[in-house]
Parts: structure tokens; sequence; C-alpha cells
């Protein structure tokens, strides 16, 4: 069974729409080790500020049937794939990593190369994943992230209370959360 690594996105209601995709994404998967979550802004264009995370789980979806399921979920919180509207984007789930996959998916490619060209996926990613190795440079992430210049895209945390998810600590069994659970609180 593949260890899977999903970026989250939200720039419209943003708080309510990560909380929506990690409730989403547990219905479907299971336990869930979540990354913290971080404000930033739009790289390379004018649509606001973002929340990110990262959020890792086994699957035994196929790559093709995974990547459908993240677009189903994607277009019932209102995402249309092709361009946002006015800049919008109320969900947005990239599939990062599945297991040791290296190859096209369609129109894109697994590992996504946003994991090194990009703070608000590499840090997240690195949180929860940091000795995995990036499957073609054969580097953990959390050394890519240490060489990572932080200063070209800042990063801030943000906190976050998910209700009701079951968490899977990386490293540890699944444990389920209790009726709060805060994801990414500063500290």
């Amino acid at each position: 069974m593949p260890r899977v690594y999903i970026g989250v996105g939200s720039n419209h209601q943003r708080a309510y729409n990560i909380q929506s995709a990690v409730r989403e994404l547990g219905t479907c998967f299971g336990a869930l080790t979540l990354s913290s979550v971080y404000e930033s802004r739009a790289v390379g264009s004018a649509q606001g500020h973002f929340y990110n995370m990262v959020i890792g789980l086994n699957t035994t979806l196929p790559l093709i049937a995974l990547r459908q399921r993240l677009h189903q979920i994607e277009r019932a919180y209102g995402r249309v794939r092709g361009g946002a509207a006015g800049g919008c984007f109320p969900l947005d789930l990239d599939l990062l990593l599945y297991g040791d996959y290296v190859g096209p998916v369609n129109d894109r490619f697994v590992p996504r190369p946003d994991i090194e060209q990009y703070a608000f996926v590499l840090c997240p990613l690195a949180e929860i994943a940091g000795e995995v190795r990036h499957p073609q440079r054969g580097e953990r992430y959390r050394t890519l992230w240490q060489r990572f210049d932080k200063r070209r895209q800042p990063l801030r945390r943000v906190p976050l209370v998910l209700e009701g998810v079951a968490l899977q600590p990386q490293g540890s069994r699944p444990r389920r959360a209790g009726l709060t659970q805060v994801v990414g609180a500063a500290g």
C-alpha cells in the first residue's frame, strides 16, 4: 500500500475549505498525518493569500483512481479545473507523492516539481515526511527544506482547529483525535 502525500491549498473561505478537505480525506482514506497549516502569498500572481498544508495517507487506490477522487472532492467544494474564476481557488488538492512512483499521471508528473519550487509545499512536507527521500534526487525532504531560500517565499504558521479527524502521527499507530484537534498552533 503506497504512502501518499497531498498538498492542500485554498485562497477562498480558507479555514472552512482546509477543514473540509481534511474531513473528506479522512472519510475516504482513514487515518491521516497532518502538517501545520501555513499562510503565504500567491506565487506569481495577484491571487491573495493562501492557506496550505500537506496530508499523508495510505491508500489501496491505483494512481489514476486516486487523482480522480481528489478532483471529485475539489469539484464538490467549487474548484473549476482549467483556471479559477477571478483567481479563486476554493480547494486545491495536489498529488505530490505516490510511494516511490516517478512518472506522468495524465497532464501532471509525480513527484510534483512544486515540491522543490515552493515553500508552501516543501515546508509542510518536510514537517511530516522529513526523513522520506525524494524518489528522484535521493535527498531527504528535511535536507531540501534546510537548503531552501526561505526569504523568497515567507510563510506564517496558522492555528486551525479540526474536529473529529482520525490522526496518524508519523511513525506511530493511528489514534483518534478528541473533540477538537489543534493543527499548526503557533508556538
